[in-house]
Order: C-alpha cells, then sequence, then structure tokens
C-alpha cells in the first residue's frame, strides 16, 4: 500500500489519533488571512489528484469561508418587509465560494481543483491547487492550461460541476444540460 491511502486514512476519522494535533492546527487557521498562501499541501494524495506537481508554476492556496445560515440584508429606510432578517440558503456551496476567492486574489493563476481540509463552528476551510498559466502551459499534459480562463467562475472545476448538478447522467438529467438556465430552470 502506498503512502497516499495512510494519507486518506488519517483523514477519514481525524480527531481518533490527532486530537491535541487537530486542536492546535485549527487556533493556528483562525489566526491566518482569508486567502493563505502555503508552501505545501496539507493533504498531499488530494492535491496530487487534482494535479499538483512540486514544480515551479504549481501553488498551493489556502482559503477560509464563513459558514453558517445568511440572513437577508437589513433595510436602512423607514420600513420592515415581513421577510426581514430571515435566513436563506446559498445557491453556491462553500467550495466554490472559496474556489471564486482564490481566483480573485491570483489572477494571473488557473484554479485546478479544491478539497476540504477542516472547519470549525465559524469558518470552514479549502485549499486550492492554482497553476501559473505562463510558466505550467510549457509542461507536456498542461498545455490547456494555457488556453482556459477562469474556470472557477465559469463553473467548470469539480466543485463548480457538483453545484450545477452536472455529476448525474442517465434518465431524469436531460433538463440540466447544458444548465438551468438554458432550460427555464426546470430541471430543480
Amino acid at each position: 500500500m502506498g503512502y497516499q491511502k495512510y494519507v486518506q486514512a488519517l483523514y477519514k476519522k481525524p480527531k481518533v489519533g490527532l486530537g491535541g494535533l487537530w486542536k492546535e492546527r485549527l487556533i493556528q487557521l483562525r489566526r491566518e488571512q482569508t486567502v493563505n498562501r502555503i508552501e505545501h499541501p496539507t493533504r498531499i494524495d488530494k492535491a496530487r489528484q487534482y494535479g499538483y506537481k512540486a514544480k515551479k508554476g504549481f501553488s498551493i492556496v489556502r482559503v477560509k469561508v464563513n459558514r453558517g445560515g445568511k440572513l437577508r440584508p437589513r433595510f436602512m429606510s423607514g420600513r420592515k418587509p415581513v421577510n426581514y432578517r430571515r435566513k436563506f440558503v446559498l445557491k453556491k456551496n462553500h467550495q466554490i465560494i472559496a474556489e471564486e476567492k482564490a481566483a480573485r486574489k491570483c489572477r494571473n493563476c488557473e484554479v485546478l481543483g479544491s478539497y476540504w481540509v477542516s472547519k470549525d463552528g465559524l469558518y470552514i476551510w479549502y485549499e486550492i491547487v492554482l497553476a501559473d498559466r505562463e510558466k505550467v502551459s510549457t509542461y507536456k499534459g498542461y498545455e490547456w492550461v494555457g488556453r482556459t480562463v477562469g474556470k472557477a467562475h465559469r463553473g467548470i472545476t469539480s466543485a463548480g460541476r457538483k453545484y450545477r448538478g452536472l455529476r448525474h447522467k442517465g434518465k431524469g438529467t436531460e433538463k440540466i444540460r447544458p444548465s438551468l438556465r438554458a432550460n427555464k430552470g426546470r430541471g430543480n
């Protein structure tokens, strides 16, 4: 069994053998900025799965996203609507929000993918694999990186395809392709 299987096993039940280390890591993560570039991936197995290599041009960014229910905005003028301060559900998942934050911060890079790192009561952390368009497009197998722009904002990454409902195949998925908007929302 390769070393990546052992790394995956650590994250299936992370709090069993890593109690003190896990708490220390959460305290350290809370003190970081929202978008923070790191030298080495926390989960090397997941980073490799999304195309990360320890070469020039590849980078890892850890992003912190607020979690929990979102409230409708407060009105400043003199009225109080019926739905004032009621919770509403986001249409995007937290992972795609993290990918978009990383893409806005690093404009010369392309998002290859992202994976879950940790969460607590306030935040959820993802690590995003980024590739510099100029440097990485010279590597064999990565020529496409130089031709694409804005995968995260167009919902083409793995997390983006998931929240658009494009992971399903077969009967019943006719009205979600190419998009819900193209089918007038009938796929929901």
